[in-house]
């Protein structure tokens, strides 16, 4: 089992950091028994670190960390279901389904994470039809505090779902899977207006937007298409040229105006799920995200939009909109309620106040933090939102007694 000392660790954004006692890459899961049991003996906490996509700071730790990334590769796949490594990526997953025609219901918008920490953070994608990747978990193996291991199903699954890695080791995960389909997906210029009154982000299989300031759209949907899931010679070329129109937008925001501008032009591009709903790539900076009540959505982006120029802020990104179905994990963002999707982007140094102003205004509105992003909520705020918390506890006092997993984010996140 490779075991390293003290080396500087910097998650994929460059706003978190944090020095190791040690960090160490078990091979499998007997591997990660025994790191575990060894932290145990010498009273040390361990974090378990996937791809580092997040931006809060789930992954810092000063004592140990557990580098899964060995820890990959399809386990079996049945009717229904696949059964993954936790330390394989989304898109590793996502092609090894493909060949058996095969998909999941609900894909991130990124697939560079680990389907432990989109399993730990309750990555997701849009549609009003699915939920996450939390969503389609059927069971997990987990490692516990002391070591053991344990198959997770029943009644404590949704403890696990979106767990933020505070209850053991993900070693595999179970999930749904789906037949594989084609999808045409369009890009268009549209008005706030437009996409709110029509129903538009409820009337297809997949649908997101991207909001600039002054009310325009870059609107994005996708709908199931009778046609071979197996893409042509075109189809790389015209997905990567919608998906440059989309990086473009956010990581030049210089370009927005020309990209409202092009209001009558519609771009179109057709093939698997996992082809042309994820992003080609994801742009660098600091992310909140907030999970808000669907009915909520119109007045929240009102609400910030104002907020914002009362502040005299020039936002250099656009907002970025999804929606998604209600969920069952304990402290998922969207438990209990169909969820409207809010994520503000700025760049690192210059989203302190950007990102406290999108928290009181959508905290206000009922809105919940995405685990992933940035935030400045306790187990004070998670006491009272999440209904389902006292139970989270109850299973964290079971499978983690002594806090093996925990961290001082954690501690103040979820209590000690």
């Amino acid at each position: 089992m490779p075991h390293t000392l003290a080396s500087m660790w910097t998650n994929w954004s460059g706003g978190q950091h944090a020095r190791p006692h040690a960090t160490v890459r078990p091979l499998d899961e007997a591997g990660v028994v025994a790191a575990v049991r060894r932290a145990a003996e010498r009273g040390m906490r361990v974090r378990a670190l996937g791809a580092g996509t997040a931006w809060s700071p789930l992954a810092v730790t000063d004592e140990v960390v557990l580098d899964c990334s060995a820890l990959t590769g399809v386990v079996s796949v049945e009717p229904g279901r696949v059964r993954v490594r936790a330390g394989a990526t989304m898109r590793q997953l996502l092609t090894e389904l493909a060949a058996h025609d095969l998909t999941l219901a609900a894909i991130p918008g990124w697939d560079q994470m680990t389907v432990g920490g989109a399993t730990a953070t309750g990555a997701h994608g849009s549609g009003c039809a699915v939920g996450s990747v939390s969503a389609l978990v059927q069971s997990v193996r987990l490692v516990d505090g002391v070591g053991a291991v344990h198959r997770i199903e029943g009644s404590d699954l949704d403890a696990v779902r979106c767990s933020l890695g505070a209850l053991g080791v993900l070693t595999e995960v179970d999930l749904d899977v789906v037949p594989a389909r084609s999808l045409s997906r369009f890009e268009e210029q549209r008005s706030l207006d437009e996409l709110l009154a029509e129903g538009f982000l409820e009337g297809h299989h997949w649908a997101e937007f991207d909001l600039y300031p002054g009310g325009r759209a870059l609107a994005r949907w996708a709908d199931p298409v009778d046609e071979p899931t197996t893409p042509g010679e075109d189809a790389h070329p015209r997905s990567t040229a919608l998906g440059s129109a989309q990086v473009l937008g956010r990581v030049v925001p210089r370009l927005a105006p020309a990209l409202r501008r092009a209001a009558g032009q519609r771009l179109e591009v057709t093939g698997s799920a996992h082809e042309v709903l994820v992003m080609q790539r994801s742009p660098r900076g600091e992310v909140t995200e907030w999970a808000l009540p669907r009915e909520a959505l119109g007045d929240a982006l009102r609400a910030f939009d104002a907020a914002v120029q009362a502040r005299g802020i020039h936002l250099r990104f656009p907002v970025h909109v999804r929606i998604g179905a209600a969920e069952t994990g304990l402290l998922h963002p969207a438990h209990g309620r169909p969820t409207a999707w809010l994520a503000v982007r700025a760049t690192h140094g210059a989203h302190v106040e950007l990102f406290g102003l999108a928290e009181s205004v959508f905290a206000d509105m009922g809105g919940r933090p995405h685990w992933a992003g940035r935030h400045d909520w306790t187990a004070a705020d998670l006491e009272v939102t999440y209904p389902g918390f006292a139970q989270f506890a109850k299973i964290r006092d079971r499978l983690d007694p002594d806090r093996r997993f925990s961290s001082p984010y954690l501690d103040e996140l979820l209590g000690p």
